[in-house]
């Protein structure tokens, strides 16, 4: 696990509450462990999911002019979410900075769950420490050119895509597998692979068992494109 330190420096935060970082990347397990109370992200990633709420709804509006409210609201929909918050914190290096206690046994670069609290705690971290235009300047170097070149035909969930293209080319349907099932009842994580005459085209893993297809669907479509 790295320093918090490193990474505030790498992202050029010049903090007045480094304290506040620490908390935004400790898990719930570590306080047993540390013999600590309510010391982990909770609360901040309460704050920051609000944070971060606004400041996209703000960055679609202002960017998206020819889009119907409807539209802004589906271009926020797919760029905040579990698995897209999950991606922005693997960019940013988080989960090397995350403390989780011994009883923790998931891996962490691959718990898109774990990864949105986290990523949305730092936000949280961000605004209490550094104000909401810096908070709101930091979201706009991650989402800004996506928000300003998402495609609205891309919306169609994943699952419809992959089975339009391949009934295009080949006429025949495609088949989703649920390969591994582990977690608590709480906590669960569904793998899920997708198949296509006996061949895997991708896999995929989430909280629920449609959104694991989800994430094979997409996972296929880009090897596709690829």
């Amino acid at each position: 696990m790295k320093d918090i330190r490193d990474l505030l420096h790498s992202l050029h935060i010049k903090t007045i509450n480094s304290s506040l970082y620490e908390i935004a990347f400790t898990h719930s397990s570590y306080n047993a462990d540390a013999k600590t109370k309510h010391h982990d992200y909770e609360r901040l990633e309460f704050l920051g999911d609000s944070v971060i709420g606004l400041a996209i709804s703000e960055f679609a509006y202002e960017l998206r002019p020819e889009c119907s409210q409807g539209e802004l609201t589906k271009i926020k929909s797919a760029l905040v979410n579990t698995h897209a918050l999950a991606n922005y914190a693997r960019k940013l290096d988080y989960p090397s900075y995350i403390k989780v206690g011994n009883s923790y046994t998931i891996d962490i670069y691959n718990h898109d769950s774990l990864l949105e609290d986290v990523f949305e705690a730092s936000l949280g971290a961000i605004y209490l420490d550094k104000g909401f235009n810096f908070a709101k300047d930091f979201l706009y170097a991650l989402f800004g050119e996506d928000v300003k070149n998402f495609k609205l035909e891309d919306l169609k969930d994943y699952k419809s895509r992959l089975q339009e293209e391949m009934q295009a080319e080949h006429r025949e349907s495609v088949t989703y597998e649920l390969i591994k099932e582990e977690g608590p009842a709480h906590d669960k994580r569904f793998t899920v692979r997708v198949l296509f005459d006996g061949m895997t085209l991708g896999e995929g893993t989430a909280s629920t068992k449609k959104g694991a297809e989800q994430a094979a669907a997409k996972a296929a479509l880009e090897k596709k494109v690829s």
